[in-house]
């Protein structure tokens, strides 16, 4: 039985992966799992796979992502379907063989550097409060849409 559950899990602030944007880290991905609520807008350089798609999406966003040092995932509000897509990938990397971070640290210089998830503390929501306007930060962003609340 898997350690990992959703208390578990880091969360990223908006303010630090408004860094990991602006100073295009490389070996960032980020993972939007909002359906419907997508549109208007959403983050930089961030991939949508609806929550709805996970069961099948899972298996290969681990192969795909492995060399990632750094994985977030978000919802509406981070409050549901971004964690719960975070849990579903690290047991499914836990599942395959994936070390973690720690594990990966532990083994010393020289090998494959380690992952750590993140959850985007406050989701999309709390994100485009600040950076909904920022067109480096938020793509395709219509204000009409937030203007009045989630």
């Amino acid at each position: 039985m898997s350690s990992i559950n959703i208390t578990t899990i880091p969360r990223i602030s908006r303010e630090q992966l408004s860094t990991l944007i602006k100073e295009k880290h490389p070996s960032t991905a980020i993972i939007d799992v909002r359906d419907s609520d997508y549109i208007g807008g959403h983050i930089t350089g961030g991939t949508n796979i609806p929550a709805n798609t996970l069961d099948y999406k899972i298996p290969e966003l681990v192969r795909t992502l492995g060399d990632k040092e750094v994985v977030v995932f978000h919802c509406a509000l981070s409050q549901q379907r971004g964690p719960g897509a975070a849990l579903r990938y690290l047991r499914e990397r836990e599942r395959v063989g994936g070390k973690g971070k720690e594990e990966q640290e532990k083994e010393g210089e020289g090998k494959k550097r380690g992952q750590t998830v993140y959850v985007l503390d406050g989701g999309f929501v709390k994100w485009q409060e600040v950076y909904g306007e920022d067109k480096e930060l938020t793509e395709a962003y219509e204000k009409d849409i937030w203007e009045f609340g989630y």
